[in-house]
């Protein structure tokens, strides 16, 4: 046994090496002589007939076909046993004779016609009957359209026409909405069940609060007592009814239609202070001119603030109308330009927008009174309209405006905005009051040609002193 632990010895001398000698070199190898095999050479024997399968040995596994001519058919329903397989058959490859046969395909046979399809013979096809020729269609009537514009009374032959209840009920109540805080105040007085001096005190106070003005005040309260005392109401819902009417017929003198048609182009001046609202209340009557069929010719004439003529060229877009413009030119020239251009294209209407002046600025309001005479250079009698944009924020302020700018311009008409976001909505009546002045010592009224409550476009309408007092006190 070997073990780790055996002793060492001293290796043995070797003896001294002995000369070798080269191998003897072998033989070469001659391949052995091939004989003829008789038995390669001689006829294969005939096989032997295979023996009877009840003649094979017990050791031997007979064939699957001696097992299945040796087994009796299954019963009919019943699947035959499956035959026993040694370990052994696992490692063993499948025979020839093992395959199963393929199972020749089944021939496809055309399938038979059904009687029905023998009997019913094939239908003829009829030839389709001739389309009838499409009329052509006639254009759809021009409808007129419902222009807020009055047209010139030369042309129509008759006066102006108050639009139908029916059809100014949505703008109505825009109105009424608009002036819900200029109203709230009044209509809360007429909340007792007594007609006093309290009651007139507490009505002077609600319009001096709405900026109606100290003379339009007592005008009012004045002619309310006389209606008062006429009719014999005795309930403040009385009150209030006669109350509505008194503010209709203070406010009836600043109703009136604008008037285009009597020349052509007829030339409209828009002014006003900074923020007023003159730019997007020209893109607004431009819309119903245009929806009115009116040929409409917009001039830049404000070249003083930024984005100016930007904006008007978007409402001119809008629009789909004309616009005269010129970057950093004089206000004047612009306004000459766009007259001769209206003249020389067919426009019915040029619309001017201006520069805001404050009434205070003289210089400023005498660059309008430039344009002015240089739009009446361009065509004798122009401009036919003067109107001034009045925020309707700005209260007794409004009629101060009024009051400068018709001195500077003299005045035509009036647009009243934003009176949907103000308390003061009763600048109106002290406006018409100083109209009404106006007009006794030889001037002529400045009518309210229309009231805006909203930034929608429907939300500038014409003026109807009617509504407006129906809808103040509603």
């Amino acid at each position: 046994m070997f073990s780790f632990f055996k002793k060492k010895t001293a290796p043995a001398e070797l003896p001294a090496a002995l000369p070798l000698e080269p191998p003897p070199e072998p033989p070469p190898l001659e391949p052995p002589p091939l004989e003829p095999r008789p038995e390669l050479l001689a006829e294969p024997a005939a096989m032997p007939p295979e023996p009877p399968a009840h003649a094979l040995e017990p050791h031997t596994r007979p064939a699957p076909e001696a097992r299945a001519a040796l087994e009796p058919a299954a019963a009919a329903g019943q699947p035959a046993e499956p035959a026993k397989r040694s370990w052994l058959d696992r490692f063993r490859k499948a025979g020839p004779s093992e395959v199963p046969a393929a199972t020749p395909p089944v021939p496809a046979t055309e399938p038979l016609p059904s009687q029905a399809s023998l009997a019913a013979p094939e239908p003829v096809r009829q030839p389709a009957a001739p389309l009838a020729p499409i009329e052509p269609i006639a254009p759809p009537e021009p409808r007129e359209p419902a222009t807020l514009i009055a047209p010139s009374e030369a042309e129509s032959g008759m006066a102006d026409v108050e639009p139908a209840a029916e059809a100014r009920r949505p703008w109505f109540d825009r109105l009424k909405l608009g002036l819900r805080r200029t109203g709230s105040g009044i209509a809360q007085v007429f909340t007792g069940t007594r007609i006093d001096e309290a009651l007139y005190e507490e009505l002077e106070a609600a319009l001096l609060m709405a900026d109606a003005g100290v003379q339009a005040t007592e005008h009012l309260l004045a002619d309310l007592k006389r209606r008062v005392k006429e009719s014999k109401a005795d309930t403040p819902a009385a009150v209030k009814l006669l109350l509505a009417d008194a503010v209709a017929a203070l406010l009836a003198p600043l109703e009136k239609a604008l008037v285009i048609g009597e020349a052509e182009p007829t030339v409209i001046m828009v002014a006003g202070v900074n923020g007023a609202g003159k730019t997007t209340t020209i893109g607004k009557l431009t819309r119903h001119l245009a929806q009115g069929g009116v040929k409409v010719l917009l001039a830049a004439a404000d070249t003083f603030r930024a984005a100016a003529r930007e904006q008007l060229a978007v409402w001119a877009d809008r629009n789909r109308v004309e616009i005269v413009s010129q970057e950093g030119g004089d206000p004047a020239a612009v306004s000459f330009d766009a007259v001769k251009a209206g003249q020389a294209r067919g426009c019915e209407v040029v619309i001017a927008d201006t520069a805001g002046r404050l009434p205070t600025q003289l210089h400023l309001m005498d660059e309008l009174k430039k344009i002015q005479r240089t739009i009446g250079k361009a065509m004798p009698g122009a401009p036919h309209e003067v109107l001034l944009v009045v925020d309707g924020n700005t209260g007794q302020n409004a009629l101060a405006q009024v009051k400068s700018f018709d001195a500077a311009l003299g005045l035509t008409g009036l647009i009243v905005t934003k009176l949907d976001g103000t308390a003061k909505g009763g600048v109106l009546a002290a406006i018409a009051l100083w109209s009404r002045e106006r007009e006794r010592t030889g001037g002529r009224p400045v009518p309210v040609y229309f009231v805006g409550v909203g930034e929608k476009l429907e939300d500038l309408q014409t003026f109807s002193a009617r509504e407006f007092a129906q809808a103040l006190l509603s």
